[in-house]
């Protein structure tokens, strides 16, 4: 019998695991600096694991932000790891979609990404061409910029992503 997957909001007890999945699902970067900022600050993010037995194998951090000059209430989707023993069996999309429910939930407008705009796309993201990231991006990446309205308020007509300090490294933003 398949076990059962669960999706919950992670805890002080599951950081050593989160820390240890992203080396696997991201070998060629170092995220554990941003990660381990984004679970040090509860406040501004919304953390969840997905647990699969009694192993963490996956998990996805959305950081509440705003957008310079108007009153969104936002959120940035980042990052997403899923183990990679354990891709393509839904993991990844089963926590994106309990993550947005858990942001509509708790009054967010809209959800930015940047990420595969073939992947993002099947949850309802778009390109954003009217809110900035906090950097330049590379021309090539400019699709990869997207967001997603969870409520009826209006989209920002402009302006930047306002995002903790953490987020504000320009190797984040670039290849």
């Amino acid at each position: 019998m398949e076990r059962e997957l669960e999706i919950r909001e992670s805890v002080a007890q599951d950081r050593a695991a989160i820390e240890a999945l992203y080396p696997r699902a991201f070998a060629d970067e170092d995220l554990l600096p941003l990660v381990g900022n984004l679970l040090a600050d509860p406040g501004v993010t919304v953390s969840l694991v997905a647990i699969l037995g009694s192993a963490v194998v996956g998990n996805i951090i959305f950081t509440k932000c705003s957008v310079d000059g108007c009153d969104t209430r936002a959120a940035l989707l980042a990052p997403l790891a899923v183990d990679p023993a354990c891709q393509g069996k839904g993991i990844g999309s089963a926590l994106v979609q309990a993550g947005l429910r858990r942001l509509q939930e708790d009054g967010i407008s809209m959800v930015f990404v940047l990420g595969d705009p073939a992947y993002y796309s099947r949850f309802g993201f778009r390109s954003e061409p009217t809110v900035g990231t906090p950097y330049p991006l590379p021309t090539d990446w400019a699709d990869a910029w997207q967001s997603l309205r969870l409520t009826d308020a209006a989209s920002p007509s402009g302006g930047l992503l306002v995002l903790p300090g953490f987020w504000m490294d320009r190797g984040l933003w670039s290849p």
